[in-house]
């Protein structure tokens, strides 16, 4: 192929195609950062936790009322309470294990599992599909390119959340709170910090934004038992390159996963899909730490 020609093929479609796969990916590995970040516990029910958004958003869209808006907020704030139960129940009693790190990894492990048979059993294997919202339900068209104009909404909400999240960590008191806690948990604890209570909330805001990623792809996506694990792999990819703990660096890394998803295909199928495997060995190789920094940054 000629050189000149490549970059002709790619359109405006392509790009938005690919934010919009980044920001889906963005709004769950930014809630798996912000959790190991401030309480140093890599979440591997994340993805679950994201898969449930889709099907509460689903399950209040078809069974309770018909408002796909109303559908994303119960599907977030109803991951986020589960998220926080698992925190509560399950993962604080581990903290002060020698071993707490391998246990709280089989912990969540554990409950992968639990979810995907609890999903199964509630509305079975099948796949579903969520209808577009009809105020975002037309194709747009820029420079020969045609896409959804639900797909731009969804590159808006996460950069929004992204802006959101940072003046929340960096100009609030709670964020303050966050940020020195992850920094030292014991001192955070002397000055008075109700440390078990803040973990908790950090948890229920990172499965919130797990819930919120699912819920917001539910209508570009088949919705099946198997979604969370078609996207934790590439939330660690992700995080991996941003950095542990780095909500900045969460972004970089989904948007440059989700445009290499949409955009590598088109010049060679074959291997494709190890090109972000390929990054992260890259950044592992030459800064392990991440691309950027810890929480706030």
């Amino acid at each position: 192929m000629n050189p000149v020609n490549i970059f002709p093929l790619i359109g405006v479609g392509d790009v938005v195609i690919g934010l919009s796969l980044g920001s889906r990916l963005f709004l769950i590995a930014v809630g798996l950062s912000l959790i190991f970040g401030v309480l140093g516990v890599l979440n591997f029910a994340h993805g679950a936790l994201y898969m449930l958004g889709a099907y509460f958003a689903l399950s209040v869209v078809t069974n309770v009322v018909d408002n796909f808006w109303l559908a994303i907020v119960v599907g977030a704030i109803a991951v986020g309470i589960v998220g926080a139960a698992i925190e509560v129940v399950t993962i604080r009693p581990l903290y002060e294990r020698a071993e707490s790190d391998l246990d709280q990894l089989i912990v969540t492990f554990g409950f992968v599992l639990i979810t995907h048979e609890a999903v199964r059993f509630i509305w079975g294997s099948q796949p579903y599909s969520t209808p577009m919202p009809d105020a975002l339900n037309f194709t747009m068209s820029i420079g020969g390119s045609q896409f959804t104009a639900y797909r731009l909404f969804v590159v808006i909400a996460a950069a929004l959340v992204m802006v959101g999240l940072w003046l929340f960590i960096k100009r609030t008191y709670f964020g303050s709170l966050v940020r020195g806690t992850s920094s030292d948990r014991e001192m955070a604890s002397m000055l008075g910090v109700d440390v078990p209570r803040l973990y908790t909330a950090v948890f229920f805001a990172g499965s919130f934004l797990a819930g919120l990623g699912g819920a917001l792809a539910a209508p570009m996506q088949s919705i099946g038992p198997n979604l969370g694990e078609a996207v934790i792999i590439d939330a660690f990819i992700i995080v991996v390159i941003g950095g542990l703990g780095s909500l900045s660096g969460a972004f970089v890394g989904a948007m440059f996963v989700g445009m290499m998803q949409s955009i590598v295909p088109q010049f060679f199928d074959a291997g494709s899909i190890a090109v972000p495997f390929l990054a992260m060995v890259i950044v592992l190789l030459l800064k392990p730490e991440g691309l950027f920094g810890g929480i706030g940054e």
